[in-house]
């Protein structure tokens, strides 16, 4: 904030009172923020009274921007407007720089709650925002998913470098090099040891069924996320299919996150058992299949045809796994006697976050 606002006044500000003894610049300021904060919480917060204020309000979100950028700076205005855009401010949607906004699960709900409302036009201004907001959130769940699904380091020793040493298998090789340097004993290895991977050399099949009725767009997002991750380990082919009472294959697109979330359609009924058959249909190796249905298990048809759908999938060789959350934030949202029924069918239900179920995958596939 720039120093010619007084301590005085940037109290006011954080108090939201007094706003007629500010200052010009700081009453222009609280204004400004009046436009993102609103009444009564914090920042430029307006002052409660008893009738309607006076203020004019900012006719555009570009007068807004304007305004913000010459009292604070571009960078600032980045900031706040992508606070304003997750808030649901569509207008801020359309002045965020892709290149500079934080990526966050919020604010791509926001701009994916917009996609069925705007025209091409807008739409086409803001795929570049969805586009750099998908690609940084898939880049950071993958440094911390990828490790447990390619592979942990094994106990193999290896003359080919990789990125780790394996000391035991060095030490034990180079015993005779040892020499004595200022009275101490060195280690000069002259042949070095590596760690090798473990790797998976035959092929895995995923099916990701994901429910897209309702409430479930954060788990939608996460679940497009993971495909993209699971596509990108050469030795699993991944299938992406989902459901509300209507089946959509969007497997063409598993690879492609951005492409997935703008097909997605949420909304509607839910009808599970209908899914899970269609995923049996898939499953061409079931041994070497794992079905992962992401849903709340709030099943809209008979709950006695979705525990059959399980069963003959379990015992057609097909892993399965019910997600109840596939969030890192998301606390378990289930219909707990249904999630009980298809778990004592075969099909275990979990809130899992995407790392835990890396690791899950990455335990069966081995």
């Amino acid at each position: 904030m720039s120093r010619d606002i007084t301590i005085r006044d940037r109290w006011r500000m954080i108090l939201g009172h007094e706003r007629e003894h500010m200052q010009p610049r700081a009453a222009r300021a609280v204004r400004a923020l009046d436009e993102l904060y609103g009444s009564g919480h914090g920042e430029g917060s307006r002052t409660p009274s008893a009738g309607g204020g006076q203020e004019q309000a900012f006719p555009t979100v570009r007068e807004w921007r304007d305004e913000i950028e010459a009292l604070f700076g571009a960078s600032v205005f980045e900031e706040v407007a992508g606070r304003a855009a997750a808030a649901g401010r569509i207008g801020a949607l359309l002045e965020l720089d892709p290149a500079q906004v934080t990526p966050s699960i919020e604010l791509l709900e926001q701009v994916l709650s917009l996609k069925g409302g705007l025209g091409e036009g807008h739409l086409g201004r803001l795929r570049a925002l969805i586009r750099r907001v998908v690609d940084e959130l898939v880049r950071e769940l993958a440094v911390r998913v990828r490790p447990a699904l390619i592979g942990a380091t094994g106990a193999r020793a290896t003359r080919r470098p990789t990125r780790t040493l394996h000391l035991p298998r060095t030490v034990a090789a180079n015993l005779a090099r040892v020499r004595e340097v200022d009275g101490e004993p060195r280690l000069v290895p002259e042949r070095l040891y590596f760690r090798q991977k473990n790797r998976r050399q035959m092929d895995w099949h995923v099916v990701l069924v994901v429910d897209v009725s309702g409430s479930m767009e954060p788990s939608v997002i996460y679940s497009a996320m993971m495909a993209a991750i699971l596509s990108a380990v050469p030795w699993i082919s991944v299938k992406f299919v989902t459901f509300s009472t209507e089946i959509v294959d969007l497997s063409d697109h598993a690879s492609d996150p951005l492409a997935l979330l703008l097909e997605v359609a949420v909304g509607g009924g839910t009808h599970i058992a209908k899914a899970l058959r269609y995923a049996r249909g898939l499953a061409v190796v079931p041994q070497r299949t794992i079905v992962l249905c992401v849903t709340d298990f709030e099943e809209g048809y008979a709950p006695e045809a979705l525990v059959a759908e399980v069963r003959a999938l379990v015992e057609s060789g097909v892993t399965c796994l019910g997600l109840a959350a596939l969030d890192d934030r998301g606390a378990p949202r289930y219909h707990v006697q249904i999630a009980e029924m298809v778990a004592s069918a075969g099909m275990p239900v979990a809130a899992l976050s995407p790392l835990e179920l890396a690791r899950w995958v990455g335990e069966k596939i081995r």
